[in-house]
């Protein structure tokens, strides 16, 4: 066993993902002793190596290629693309060790330790790390946990390399399938799919819900997969995976009705298995400090705390599942820790779909303010009377502002079109000071945006809507 530092850290965060490293960073500015334990070869963890930036690279990538093929012509470009599938996956490579490596170089700049290994809680005020040079016990004052979440399996379904695949694997297949099944008709689901679809593959979307989206405000929901399903994407709703077999074939799915009926099996040649994902808590040493996840696997929290000198945020305790959620918690977290307020307001998390059209949402939505018997006015816009979205032939969706029909605060703003997850922040800021759908609708819009479909979805509210 190697020897550990004399002096204890202020802080050791386990886990080196946005929770994890934000955390790790914040508290090298407020001046504490701190260290981050993280297993992989780079930081980042799931969302910048896996996940959240490798995903858009490749969102990115496909949805130029897609409008060169289809699009420019139109435009009067003349081009005949051709697609080099290992020079988009090296790009995107490229971009995610340029991202993990600027983030070996805060921790340098913030006087952040990065203890390589896999880490795990042993008694309170201890963290033994086991990694390339042996096991080391290390002493500090307080430890968050951030481990983050780790894809959700399915029962019945095994996976293949190459054939029964995750998101991860999904990030990096060797050829464009000629048919892919994605289990899930969630954010993930649908963002993959979408890469694989513009590429060539031809895609069905597999959901057991009725409906898209889950969390999604329905009326969205519905337009959103309209436009998807003019994309080309199938989609089987109400519908159950109870197993899958891989055969020379490809690999064959048995499927049958949600609420009961018959099977019947569908094939693809590559299978995504996108139903959600899961608090990863095996091996952490929880039961050393009292610490027990609930029945979900989540770690639940006051104020960050789970037990004396232990914290937890991220995808591994309630709260949407999302980086820039872990990213909020890691802030707060390490505020209070060095004795400052922290806090944040779940509400105005915003959730963003990264295909195209995008969608972004925050705060409530329709059926949410009707089951809890909250009255509220509705203003909708259309892009199709934006201005720059018929310039740039980008029609399709709407936007969506919900305000309390007594005081006008603004409650949910819904986004399904060009660069919605890029508006959607200018909602989050509205709702954060409280701001009523007067606010927006009164604020100057530089012409022609996109954004002036936010503003006169904000006047619709009070019925004063200007067509474009």
């Amino acid at each position: 066993m190697a020897d550990a530092p004399t002096a204890p850290y202020d802080v050791i965060i386990i886990g080196g993902g946005p929770g994890g490293y934000n955390a790790a960073i914040r508290a090298g500015q407020l001046g504490l002793r701190a260290a981050c334990v993280e297993m992989r070869e780079t930081l980042g963890g799931t969302c910048l190596n896996v996940g959240c930036m490798p995903s858009k690279a490749l969102l990115h990538a496909s949805e130029l290629y897609e409008a060169a093929s289809r699009d420019f012509a139109g435009l009067g470009i003349d081009v005949s693309p051709r697609l080099n599938l290992a020079q988009m996956m090296a790009q995107k490579q490229e971009s995610v060790n340029g991202l993990t490596k600027g983030i070996e170089f805060l921790f340098k700049k913030n006087k952040v330790d990065w203890l390589k290994g896999r880490g795990r809680l042993d008694g309170p005020g201890r963290v033994t790390v086991e990694g390339p040079d042996g096991t080391v016990t290390y002493e500090t004052r307080n430890v968050v946990i951030a481990t983050g979440s780790e894809p959700t399996p399915l029962p019945g379904v095994a996976f293949e390399d190459g054939k029964v695949v995750d998101s991860t694997g999904a990030l990096s297949l060797a050829s464009v399938p000629k048919s892919l099944v994605v289990i899930g008709a969630g954010i993930i689901g649908l963002e993959l799919g979408s890469v694989w679809r513009r590429l060539g593959a031809e895609v069905t979307v597999v959901e057991y819900l009725d409906r898209i989206t889950p969390g999604m405000d329905s009326d969205m929901a519905k337009a959103f997969q309209r436009v998807l399903t003019k994309q080309g994407v199938k989609f089987r709703l109400g519908t159950k995976v109870t197993g899958t077999r891989v055969v020379k074939a490809g690999v064959e799915l048995t499927v049958e009705p949600s609420k009961g009926g018959e099977a019947e099996v569908l094939t693809g040649d590559v299978v995504l298995v996108a139903i959600g994902r899961k608090p990863f808590t095996e091996g952490l040493g929880l039961e050393t400090v009292g610490v027990t996840p609930d029945a979900r696997g989540f770690l639940a929290n006051d104020h960050f705390k789970v037990a004396d000198g232990v914290w937890v945020i991220g995808d591994v305790t309630h709260g949407p599942m999302l980086a820039h959620k872990a990213e909020e918690d890691a802030v707060a977290c390490i505020e209070r820790i060095a004795g400052k307020a922290g806090h944040v307001d779940y509400n105005l998390v915003p959730s963003v779909v990264y295909t195209f059209p995008e969608a972004a949402w925050v705060g409530k939505t329709e059926e949410e303010l009707k089951a809890a018997g909250i009255a509220y006015k509705a203003g909708k816009f259309p892009f199709s009377a934006n201005s720059r979205a018929k310039i740039n032939h980008e029609t399709e969706g709407f936007a969506k502002v919900l305000a309390d029909a007594a005081t006008d605060r603004i409650l949910g703003v819904h986004i399904l079109g060009p660069q919605a997850g890029e508006m959607i922040g200018e909602a989050c800021v509205v709702m954060a000071f409280g701001g009523a759908s007067e606010d927006l609708a009164r604020t100057c819009h530089p012409h022609p945006t996109r954004s002036e479909a936010v503003r006169q979805a904000a006047m619709g509210v009070e019925g004063w809507t200007m067509q474009a």
